[in-house]
């Protein structure tokens, strides 16, 4: 397929096809931007009626950490390109079936390969690139784990090195809870690789994520890199549950913090936009991780930008042109399912959108626990503030409820 250039027709000979290897609810919002542009989509994802199987124009289930079913539903599809969503992927099939020419992954086999393991970025980031980072090691073993410890101090955070939205995460003050954080860790990865990361904690003043796209420039005809404005967040045990566009922050601090920015996502190559969390201080800013993909604290800009990180990521692997303008002060707040049960329902929905400058989304989860997002509350305002205060009010509006009887 020539990028950039062509567009077919959907279940058609001329189709552009892509493969989304996810299909949460990131990966739903990708896959109704690539529609837009008449793409043909197909989601996998390990479970059935996963928010993007419910709008691509087909749907698999697969375990993506096989390699041999994986590699299986790349050949039945044919797609142009292929795009990872989530971690859990076997990534050594991506990178044969790139090598064979089969499909284009995105944004590249070795960026997915890199940023799917958190070992794999912290040596890109530290070891080659020499970016500022938290002291950190890796374990294989509750022997290692302590003396991993013993090298960067307490308070400390243990993590998998395979796992996404907190799981697996515990924050450590001392020796007692370690070998609780060993087994915790190696039973929240999303593959348990039997190896984990810890990490000494960084004395920062707030955390963002730079949203960074890789786009082809129209006038240039290549690769350039473009930033949306600093996304602020706030988290509970390593899981977003509010973030702002845009996070203030010194003149200087920004111009650092894209610098990183451009030397993690130029050294990974390829097209799309990626993540990149960063803590800062002043004007003093460390790495901390990199997505290859919207980030969950970008749906923020749903109501922000232009458009949004899932529109960008888009155009972007399409060889589209981006444009990161920002509409105004935006934010979200998570909404939690709150209740173990499939089929719920939500209540308050008319209340929720009765706020002022409010949006909604909600992602059509099969099944419902108490801690697993099921929805987002997206709302602008004035300023940050009262944007915040706004997605605030809305997410608490929402009211999930048995999907049984009306309560």
């Amino acid at each position: 397929m020539q990028i950039g250039t062509r567009i077919g027709t959907p279940l058609s000979a001329s189709a552009t096809r892509v493969m989304l290897l996810g299909a949460g609810e990131l990966g739903k919002e990708v896959i109704i931007a690539l529609q837009r542009l008449g793409v043909e989509v197909i989601a996998v994802d390990r479970y059935e009626n996963a928010p993007g199987h419910q709008v691509a124009h087909r749907a698999h289930v697969v375990d993506m950490t096989d390699p041999q079913a994986l590699r299986a539903v790349i050949e039945a599809e044919r797609p142009h390109l292929v795009v990872p969503e989530i971690e859990a992927i076997a990534t050594d099939a991506l990178a044969a079936v790139e090598a064979a020419g089969v499909a284009e992954v995105i944004p590249a086999a070795r960026a997915a390969q890199l940023t799917m393991n958190r070992e794999g970025i912290r040596n890109l980031a530290a070891e080659e690139l020499g970016l500022p980072t938290s002291p950190y090691a890796f374990a294989d073993s509750l022997e290692q784990l302590k003396a991993g410890i013993a090298k960067v101090g307490y308070p400390c955070v243990v993590k998998p090195v395979m796992s996404s939205s907190g799981k697996g995460q515990s924050v450590l003050r001392s020796d007692a809870d370690v070998e609780a954080a060993w087994l915790y860790a190696l039973a929240g990865g999303r593959v348990n690789y039997g190896r984990v990361i810890v990490e000494g904690f960084v004395e920062f003043d707030y955390e963002i994520t730079q949203l960074t796209v890789r786009a082809i420039d129209p006038v240039s005809g290549k690769v350039e890199t473009y930033f949306c404005d600093p996304i602020g967040h706030l988290q509970v045990d390593g899981d977003y549950v509010e973030s702002w566009q845009p996070q203030p922050m010194s003149p200087k601090a920004l111009e650092r913090s894209r610098e990183i920015a451009h030397k993690v996502t130029e050294a990974l190559g390829g097209r799309g936009i990626f993540g990149v969390e960063l803590f800062v201080r002043g004007d003093d800013v460390w790495f901390s991780e990199v997505s290859p993909r919207p980030h969950d604290t970008g749906l923020v800009t749903l109501a922000s930008q232009r458009f949004s990180e899932f529109e960008l990521h888009a155009r972007a692997i399409l060889g589209l042109p981006v444009d990161t303008t920002a509409r105004g002060p935006g934010a979200s707040a998570v909404i939690y399912g709150g209740r173990e049960e499939r089929g719920i329902a939500f209540e308050g929905v008319a209340a929720a959108l009765a706020v002022p400058g409010s949006d909604l989304r909600l992602f059509g989860k099969p099944e419902s626990f108490v801690k697993r997002r099921m929805g987002v509350a997206l709302a602008t305002g004035a300023d940050i503030e009262e944007a915040r205060a706004r997605a605030r009010a809305v997410a608490a509006a929402v009211r999930p409820v048995s999907g049984g009887a009306a309560e």
